[in-house]
């Protein structure tokens, strides 16, 4: 999986779940001028702008005096929301039945993305269905992973009863 290298990994988790977060992940896109450091935060009651601010003040001290990062980037701290990425193993198998999608660095099965239902998982293998397709993809090929967020439809009432009089 895409993720931000070890070194970030070690010093910003343990900082984030000090704070009473889960480090959901941390992604790092490095460039010369503007790179970015994106990490995800949740916890049970979920996260507001005070939550961002918070973490965002105590990570940017600590990333300042370690100074684990050449060159200049931007900090930003974000809730993963309902199309939350997936960086790891158990968080895909806590979210067995939901519909993902991945992209991944070479194809697996002829297929480069597959957007289908985590069935299970086994070892290093994610087990998804698509469409009655069944593919075993290995974690380590994923290059991204999303929920695919089940937003309801319109309230049929609404659709089906507008211009109707009782």
């Amino acid at each position: 999986m895409k993720q931000a290298p070890e070194h970030l990994l070690n010093l910003i988790e343990p900082l984030v779940e000090g704070l009473g977060y889960e480090c959901v992940g941390i992604e790092y896109s490095p460039h010369p001028k503007h790179g970015l450091l994106r990490v995800y935060i949740d916890r049970e009651q979920g996260i507001l702008l005070h939550d961002c601010t918070t973490v965002s003040h105590h990570l940017s001290g600590v990333l300042d005096v370690e100074d684990p990062i050449p060159g200049n980037y931007q900090l930003e701290i974000s809730s993963p929301g309902d199309d939350r990425p997936l960086f790891k193993l158990s968080q895909f198998a806590r979210h067995i039945g939901s519909l993902v999608q991945v992209h991944l660095f070479g194809p697996v099965e002829g297929r480069r993305k597959i957007k289908g239902f985590i069935e299970k998982i086994e070892g290093d293998q994610v087990t998804l269905s698509e469409a009655g397709q069944v593919y075993q993809v290995p974690f380590s090929a994923m290059s991204k992973a999303r929920l695919v967020p089940d937003y309801p439809a319109k309230k049929q009432g609404i659709e089906k009863g507008s211009g109707h009089g009782k």
